[in-house]
């Protein structure tokens, strides 16, 4: 029977990788390398621009560290911890981020850092270009600004200014969100990574943008700042961090060296004499030629053609900016098409809200008219009412006069017999003549006295008829309101950045304490009141300092 070889399963240790934004927990074999960690980590985020970026650590005598990609992970200064912790950031920057900055992510992670860098005060930033820097934050962070869903006060949660710039003017936090939100609602239509590009921009020209900074000394024990950024190294007194009294960019020097905490660069100028200084530690020279050839590498790479893995990731790039493109047009004009749907089902419910506020006011006009029409009838039954009381009594009392009259008629008939009767028997007797004349009168009278009844009674008639007459309706006039709707175009207008920031700082300046004004903010006024800006200091003629 064959003895079974068990394998014993390798070694392993755990470590924690910390990104901008997230983080990640990796299962290394005790012989990993730092290369296989780093591309871990890149390959578990998606990144491709690989080349900017390092992984960093404190080390066991509590410095910064950047882990080397070619030695073993567990062979380095290690702090004894489990897991150990590496932060993945930056190490070199771009020297424009618009033309180089491929990949989103990657656009995504140097804004996060610069971002922070900029809160945290690594990186000075005047007043007025953080209040602009932090509206294109909240931009990439909320999308779009709309007054409904905004509410004042919503920002009140977001670190968007360094403390500094609080510290310094006498304005509430509502005030600053006031001026944020204002710029803010100008960047309409913005995609995230594209307010995060505007971003990126308008940092890259801060004096100390993506400048990694060392305490040296020269020959003379003075204190200096040495500088190391994309664009040289730089040489800075050691209360002015801001402009560089020295500069060397990546074409004017020739050779780096160190021997112990003694560093040397060289010129490619023969005749210029070498810059040299002493660091106080000798890991302090190490680190500052690791960033040396990092940034001279880069620098050399940009101005060289792009590799075909670059050039791949570039049309890449453009396929997927060409696809967004279509897609936020596509989104747009569904969103106009939903937009003018929902515009028409607004003019039709207004119309439909018009409609049923005119039947409203027609009914409570035909309930008003019913209103005054009932009180009218009333009023005619009323009358109609009284007019038959007065018929009914002017007929009893044209019956009571009919009777007494038609009594007296009776009478008159039978004097009118007794006086014929009285009158036959005269005529028989010739002195009885005389009185015919009396009977005839009275006989004219009693004719005249019928006529008149008869006429009083057909004019009794004829009032009782015209009585009855009826009232004309009262015509009301219906009430209508016309619904206008008005629409607001909002006009984007683009202003130049300059403009912008001189803009921000002449409404900022009046509330601004002097006596909170920090060193760097004078020494940025005088740079701006001489011209001065990054870029300016690299067209100087350099002088070795204190030399």
């Amino acid at each position: 029977m064959p003895w079974l070889t068990l394998k014993r399963a390798p070694k392993t240790f755990d470590v924690r990788v910390t990104t901008m934004d997230a983080e990640m927990e990796f299962s290394l074999e005790w012989k990993s390398t730092g290369r296989h960690l780093f591309d871990l980590v890149c390959r578990t985020i998606g990144l491709r621009e690989t080349w900017y970026f390092g992984l960093q650590y404190i080390d066991k005598k509590g410095y910064t560290a950047w882990l080397k990609f070619d030695r073993k992970v567990r062979d380095q200064d290690l702090p004894n911890e489990e897991p150990v912790n590496f932060l993945f950031m930056a190490k070199f920057y771009p020297e424009a981020v618009e033309e180089e900055l491929i990949q989103e992510i990657t656009q995504h992670l140097f804004f996060l850092q610069v971002k922070q860098c900029i809160l945290n005060m690594d990186i000075y930033c005047p007043p007025e270009a953080s209040v602009l820097l932090a509206s294109y934050a909240v931009q990439a962070k909320y999308g779009d600004y709309d007054r409904s869903v905004y509410q004042p006060g919503f920002l009140c949660n977001d670190d968007l200014l360094p403390q500094r710039v609080l510290d310094q003017y006498k304005m509430t936090p509502q005030m600053w969100e006031e001026r944020i939100v204002g710029l803010y609602a100008d960047h309409r239509g913005m995609t995230r990574d594209e307010a995060e590009m505007e971003y990126l921009k308008i940092a890259q020209d801060l004096e100390m943008y993506g400048v990694n900074y060392f305490h040296i000394k020269n020959k003379k024990d003075t204190d200096l700042w040495l500088g190391v950024d994309a664009l040289g190294v730089n040489v800075y007194e050691y209360n002015n961090r801001l402009t560089p009294k020295i500069s060397f960019p990546w074409s004017e020097i020739r050779n780096i060296s160190f021997h112990d905490k003694r560093f040397v660069i060289k010129p490619v100028d023969k005749k210029a004499p070498d810059f040299v200084f002493f660091a106080p530690k000798l890991r302090v020279n190490k680190l500052v030629l690791e960033l040396c050839v990092g940034n001279h590498e880069l620098f050399m790479r940009r101005r060289k053609l792009d590799s075909m893995e670059v050039q791949q990731m570039k049309a890449q790039a453009k396929e997927e900016k060409a696809r967004k493109q279509l897609r936020s047009e596509e989104t747009a004009d569904l969103l106009a098409e939903k937009a003018k749907i929902a515009e028409e089902e607004a003019m039709l419910l207004a119309q439909k809200a018009s409609e049923a506020e005119q039947e409203m006011n027609r009914l409570q006009v035909s309930a008003l008219r019913s209103e005054e029409e009932k009180v009218v009838l009333e009023h005619r039954v009323r009358e109609t009412e009284l007019i038959a009381l007065r018929i009914a009594e002017d007929s009893e009392r044209r019956a009571k006069e009919a009777e007494e009259l038609k009594e007296q008629l009776i009478k008159a008939k039978e004097n009118e017999k007794f006086a014929k009767d009285k009158l036959i028997e005269l005529t028989r007797n010739p002195l009885n003549f005389n009185y015919m004349t009396g009977d005839a009168i009275t006989n004219e009278h009693l004719r005249e006295l019928d006529m008149r009844l008869e006429h009083e009674m057909s004019l009794s008639m004829d009032s009782a008829d015209n009585s009855m007459e009826l009232l004309s309706d009262n015509d009301v006039e219906q009430l209508s309101r016309e619904i206008e709707k008005e629409r607001m175009e909002y006009m984007e207008k683009s202003k130049h950045l300059q403009e912008q920031l001189s803009e921000l700082k002449k409404e900022i300046e009046v509330l601004k304490d002097e006596d909170k004004e920090t060193q760097y903010d004078k020494l940025h006024n005088i740079n701006v009141e001489m011209g001065e800006t990054k870029y300016s200091t690299l067209k100087r003629d350099w002088k070795v300092l204190g030399s």
